[in-house]
C-alpha cells in the first residue's frame, strides 16, 4: 500500500461523500486506500453502504478530533499517510504524483502542508482561479485539512495527542514532535486543497466562545507537555487572553476562569504526558517562516 488517505467525520454526511466521490477520481485501490473514522454521529452510517471501497471505522461515542485521528493513523498501511477534514478534497489530478515526488526529492521531510483554499465554488476550476501563486518555504506547522505525513515519521513520534480535543493543538504537537526529531515541515502551495468553508458566514458569525476556550486550553496544554520552561509560555498566554478577551467580554470571562481552574485542577494528569523537547528545537521553531494558514 503506498498511500493511506485518512479522514476523521463528524455529522456532515453530505459534505463527506463529496469528499470520497472525489477521491475516487484520483485514487487506485490497488495501491492506495481510504479510511474514515466516524466520531460518533449516527446519521453518518446511512452512507455507509454507498462506498463499499472505503475502510470504516464507526465509534458510538465521541471521541474528538485528535484522540479519533490518534485511533485511525494506526489502522493506515500506506507509506504516505494523507490527512483530510471531510469538508475538504484535492484540487489537481497530479496531486498524488506531487506528493510523492516532494517526499522522494528530500529525505530529511517528513510533512508536506497544503495550500488551503477556503470557499464555496462553483467548480474546482474557479478554486483554483481562487487560489494564490507562491513560493514554497519550510515552516513549524501544517493545516489537518490537507497535509501528508510519511509513515515512518508519524510512527517515530507519539501520534495525535489523545490529551488535546477540538479547536487547535493537535497539528502543532505533531509538527514540534516531528521537528524535534531532526525532520523538516515543507508549506508546497502548488499542492491544493479546497477547504469547503462558507467563508462569508463564519465571518458573519462574530464571536467564538466555545472555540476560544478550546483554544486556550489546547495552548496551555501544549506548552506544558513539550516546552522545557512551560511557565512563562503559560503566564504570558493567559496574561495575553485575559486582556485582550476575558476583561472585554463576560462570557470570555467566564471561560477563561473556568479553563484557568480546570488547567490547575487537571495538571498532575497532563504532567503525565509531558515530554519536553529540545531547547534546540524550540529556537529553530521560532525562526521558521509561519504558515500561510488559508487562501
Amino acid at each position: 500500500m503506498q498511500i493511506s488517505f485518512l479522514i476523521v467525520t463528524k455529522n456532515r454526511p453530505e459534505d463527506l461523500a463529496l469528499t470520497l466521490n472525489k477521491l475516487k477520481l484520483l485514487i487506485d485501490l490497488s495501491i492506495h486506500e481510504v479510511l474514515v473514522f466516524i466520531d460518533g454521529c449516527s446519521k453518518t452510517e446511512a452512507i455507509i453502504s454507498d462506498f463499499n471501497w472505503v475502510n470504516w471505522t464507526n465509534s458510538r461515542e465521541s471521541l474528538s478530533a485528535s484522540p479519533a485521528r490518534a485511533t485511525l493513523y494506526k489502522k493506515a498501511k500506506g507509506h504516505i499517510f494523507i490527512g483530510l477534514d471531510d469538508d475538504a478534497h484535492p484540487l489537481s489530478s497530479d496531486f498524488i504524483l506531487t506528493v510523492e515526488t516532494t517526499f522522494n526529492n528530500n529525505a530529511h521531510l517528513g510533512i508536506i502542508a497544503f495550500q488551503e483554499v477556503r470557499g464555496l465554488f462553483t467548480s474546482d476550476q474557479s478554486a483554483l482561479q481562487h487560489s494564490k501563486d507562491l513560493e514554497s518555504y519550510f515552516t513549524s506547522d501544517f493545516v489537518g485539512c490537507g497535509f501528508a505525513i510519511k509513515k515512518e515519521v508519524y510512527q517515530a513520534t507519539n501520534g495525535f495527542p489523545i490529551w488535546i480535543d477540538i479547536y487547535g493543538g493537535e497539528e502543532p504537537a505533531v509538527a514540534l514532535e516531528v521537528l524535534d526529531l531532526g525532520y523538516t515541515i515543507l508549506y508546497q502551495p502548488s499542492i491544493k486543497v479546497n477547504h469547503r468553508v462558507d467563508v462569508i458566514q463564519r465571518k458573519l458569525q462574530g464571536r467564538n466562545y466555545f472555540r476560544f476556550e478550546h483554544q486556550l486550553k489546547n495552548t496551555l496544554r501544549y506548552y506544558l507537555v513539550y516546552y522545557p520552561k512551560p511557565v512563562r509560555k503559560v503566564v504570558k498566554t493567559l496574561w495575553h487572553n485575559f486582556k485582550k478577551y476575558a476583561l472585554k467580554d463576560w462570557t470570555y470571562f467566564k471561560a477563561f476562569i473556568k479553563v484557568f481552574f480546570s488547567t490547575l485542577f487537571k495538571l498532575p494528569s497532563i504532567l503525565k504526558y509531558r515530554q519536553p523537547v529540545k531547547a534546540e528545537t524550540i529556537n529553530n521553531k521560532l525562526n521558521l517562516k509561519p504558515l500561510n494558514y488559508s487562501a
